[in-house]
């Protein structure tokens, strides 16, 4: 049975077909990568699959439960979804040691002592654990976003979910972050990432996905999407990233 499951998922906005039909399944411990142009529908998947947003149309599965169904709870669901944007969204006011556990101590009711050593534990594991009681704005970029995947991973979630996580990094800081997927991918996390880096997409993923008009269009293995693309769209695609000299 595969981690997460979407069928026939649609979504607009004010009449713009964003999600035309989609589908996508995500087996357990395997990395898919999203590529595709700006609007193709990447970071609206990503939301959908959170319930950030309302579909229109389709199914989303995790772990075989329809979790798009009506009236199923959205918190209890994003329970078991990380979910990390490429802005990084960490409390201001609060140190890195609370970012962290806020989640976990008020929805998950763990005791405060637990949260906190847990969340050294992961600070520790990616070189962190010195700037736990910094606040957000004495840190740097790269340091603010593996903060920001600390912080969902502290939730222990089924399935994480990566938005264009270096985005927003200069480029010198782009591969502290990359390093962490890295090892995440060595952990056995089952992920799902949106990416303009088709080297990293290229190196750590499973599946690559294209994704243009809010479809899929072509997925397989990145020696397979990259190498030897099948569809016009696809090639035509990465030829313009290769020309811009991004592969």
């Amino acid at each position: 049975m595969p981690v997460l499951a979407c069928r026939g998922l649609r979504k607009e906005f004010g009449g713009q077909v964003v999600l035309d039909g989609l589908d996508l399944t995500v087996a357990e411990h395997q990395v898919v990568a999203l590529i595709g142009a700006s609007g193709s529908g990447k970071s609206t998947l990503l939301r959908c699959v959170n319930l950030l947003e309302e579909l229109d149309d389709g199914v989303i599965e995790l772990d075989g439960t329809d979790v798009s169904a009506p009236g199923v709870d959205p918190d209890l669901v994003r329970r078991r979804i990380g979910i990390v944007f490429q802005s990084y969204n960490l409390f201001p006011h609060l140190s890195v040691l609370d970012n962290i556990t806020l989640a976990p101590r008020r929805v998950h009711r763990r005791p405060r002592a637990e949260a906190e050593v847990q969340a050294r534990e992961l600070l520790d594991r990616v070189g962190l654990a010195a700037r736990a009681d910094a606040y957000p704005d004495r840190l740097s970029g790269g340091q603010q976003q593996r903060v920001a995947i600390v912080r969902a991973l502290a939730n222990s979630p089924r399935l994480m979910l990566l938005d264009e996580v270096t985005s927003a990094l200069d480029p010198e800081l782009v591969g502290e972050v990359l390093t962490m997927i890295r090892e995440l991918k060595a952990d056995g996390m089952t992920m799902v990432l949106a990416t303009h880096e088709m080297g990293f997409a290229r190196e750590v993923a499973d599946q690559v996905c294209f994704l243009d008009g809010g479809r899929v269009v072509e997925a397989g293995p990145p020696a397979r999407v990259f190498g030897e693309p099948t569809e016009a769209r696809t090639r035509q695609f990465l030829r313009r990233i290769i020309d811009a000299g991004r592969l």
